[in-house]
């Protein structure tokens, strides 16, 4: 079955590395489990149609049932190579791993058609399982209609003091942001299991215009802030991608 396949390749490796369940922290916020897709353009139109009349139900009753805690459809608008992420989270990275196979196991059962037109139209990917460090709420229904996600190569040996540099500098600026209705949500996790993004800051907004113009005060303001703290965190923390999402599911 194509989707369970592409999905589950690779995770026979990150249980052999035992390192990943000492990941886990005693009072977790949760964790992301996000394929990110390399798909055939003239062919993304259909993956979306698929993912809106099979996928959709499938991974609501996932939520609904406890499996999952939720889950996303993202489309490429603006960045590099990816140009899908099918997410979800759960509350822990054995929970994820088991939601992978719960995922699997109902789209297999509901019989997915392998010779539609989508049935090749991702068919490769990045596997990412991501912590979640701090974020806006809780509640995911509160994200935008849009996005940006900003990928950070860190220096691990100094990982943990940007995160506590973005929690004493840059989170109190998002939340206000927030709350004055400039943004709908904002994100960041860590790396648990991976490639070469270590960070990952994520906004949401109801439009690009308001997240881009959102996005550039709350930088202006936060460097105006602490300088020298933002030249901290940009020393560990610098080299990134940049991406714009549209939050389909």
């Amino acid at each position: 079955m194509r989707i369970r396949n592409s999905v589950l390749a690779g995770v026979g490796l990150l249980l052999s590395s035992g390192f990943v369940f000492a990941q886990e922290e005693e009072e977790s916020k949760g964790v992301t489990y996000a394929t990110y897709m390399y798909c055939d353009t003239s062919k993304e139109a259909a993956m979306d149609e698929q993912v809106a009349s099979f996928e959709a139900p499938i991974m609501d009753k996932l939520v609904e049932d406890g499996v999952m805690t939720a889950w996303g459809w993202m489309r490429h608008h603006t960045g590099g190579q990816w140009r899908r992420i099918r997410w979800f989270g759960a509350d822990s990275v054995q929970g994820s791993l088991d939601a992978l196979d719960a995922m699997g196991a109902a789209m297999d059962a509901a019989g997915e058609d392998e010779e539609s037109d989508a049935s090749d139209a991702c068919p490769h990917h990045d596997d990412y399982i991501w912590q979640v460090e701090s974020n806006s709420s809780a509640d995911l229904s509160s994200r935008g209609k849009v996005g940006m996600s900003v990928y950070y190569s860190c220096k691990i040996s100094d990982e943990e003091r940007a995160d506590e540099i973005f929690d004493e500098l840059f989170a109190p600026v998002l939340n206000q942001y927030v709350e004055d209705g400039k943004l709908s949500s904002w994100g960041w996790q860590s790396h648990i299991i991976g490639g070469w993004v270590r960070r990952l800051q994520t906004i949401t907004a109801d439009d690009y215009e308001t997240l881009l113009a959102s996005r550039q005060e709350a930088l202006d303001t936060v460097y105006a802030e602490d300088s020298e703290l933002g030249a901290e965190f940009a020393e560990i923390c610098g080299p990134h991608d940049d991406y714009l999402w549209d939050n389909l599911h």
